[in-house]
């Protein structure tokens, strides 16, 4: 979907720019905040610590000049209590694509309905904030000089709204899936659909932020000490564009690593690695460290590469 973004803008010839605005993740169960407000995070639901922080880069298609960079910071607090949980925190993300960006900042509040959030429960989540869009005018390729707006950059900064809705459990009473996790959430993590609009005295060009609907589900099958085999998927929808499935399955060893591999209906192949050190290396908290690689096959026009994408998290009890 990000494809789009980036060869309308390389051969722009009209004033108007019509695309999809969020960014992409190989990743994602390192970003759910910024998919699903409503998400609990996996290190909540494998080793119950409820204090998390994480950060990515993901740098896409480097064949091409001007190519998608996104960078993500996010934070969490989950706090047990009674029939209500509260799910907190927030997140800064920042997204570059040739002349075109955005810079957003959301707090995000939530709540978990459930007597023991461990052990599963509804949860509902918002994310409130505000985002600035930014366009660079000189490096778009224009039919006249007088096509659009002149000048060095163009900015401007509109709220946001995200929400969210995520059912998970723990499974219980004996047999191949005891102890497993399922879950499965919708979301519109852009619930306000504006048009913006750069303008002056020579002329104006618009940008149409589409809200996307998004859908996950998976499941945790837990093995022996603290390994694990994950399948997860995350669809995308967005009016225009096709309906975009990605799935991933992940495995982790008791020797403090994990391998990947998955793969999207957009015809991108996804393998990833990473290392966790936890109980299983004598430490009370837990640190990840994790890399993917994807490769796009793509059906139409040049090749766009290779993508990269680096994560780092760290998490701890405070219960």
């Amino acid at each position: 979907m990000n494809r789009i973004i980036f060869f309308v803008l390389t051969l722009l010839f009209t004033q108007e720019l019509l695309a999809q605005q969020l960014p992409l993740f190989s990743q994602y169960r390192e970003n759910y905040i910024a998919i699903n407000p409503a998400m609990v995070s996996t290190e909540y639901l494998l080793y119950e610590q409820n204090l998390s922080f994480g950060a990515s880069y993901r740098t896409q298609w480097r064949e091409f000049e001007g190519a998608p960079e996104t960078q993500f910071i996010r934070g969490e607090y989950l706090y047990e209590g009674g029939s209500f949980s509260l799910l907190s925190g927030g997140y800064l993300m920042n997204d570059q694509t040739g002349p075109t960006g955005l810079t957003g900042i959301y707090g995000r509040i939530g709540g978990i309905l459930t007597d023991d959030p461990y052990y599963g429960g509804i949860s509902i989540g918002l994310t409130l904030g505000a985002v600035q869009y930014r366009v660079d005018v000189r490096e778009l390729r224009l039919r006249d000089d007088n096509d659009i707006l002149a000048g060095d950059s163009k900015t401007q900064v509109y709220p946001d709204v995200g929400v969210g809705i995520y059912y998970y459990k723990r499974l219980s009473g004996g047999g191949f899936l005891d102890d497993d996790y399922v879950y499965a959430g919708v979301s519109i993590p852009q619930a306000m659909g504006i048009n913006l609009e750069f303008q002056d005295e020579l002329g104006a060009f618009d940008v149409e932020r589409s809200r996307h609907f998004y859908a996950q589900a998976g499941i945790f099958h837990v093995l022996e000490g603290e390994s694990y085999l994950e399948l997860s998927s995350w669809a995308k929808f967005v009016e225009g564009a096709p309906v975009n499935v990605n799935m991933n399955f992940r495995y982790q060893t008791n020797a403090n690593i994990w391998v990947g591999v998955g793969g999207s209906t957009a015809g991108t192949a996804h393998v990833e690695t990473g290392v966790q050190l936890g109980e299983n290396a004598g430490f009370d908290n837990t640190v990840r460290i994790g890399y993917s690689f994807d490769y796009t096959f793509s059906s139409f026009g040049p090749s766009v590469g290779t993508t990269h994408e680096v994560s780092v998290a760290y998490s701890l009890f405070t219960n």
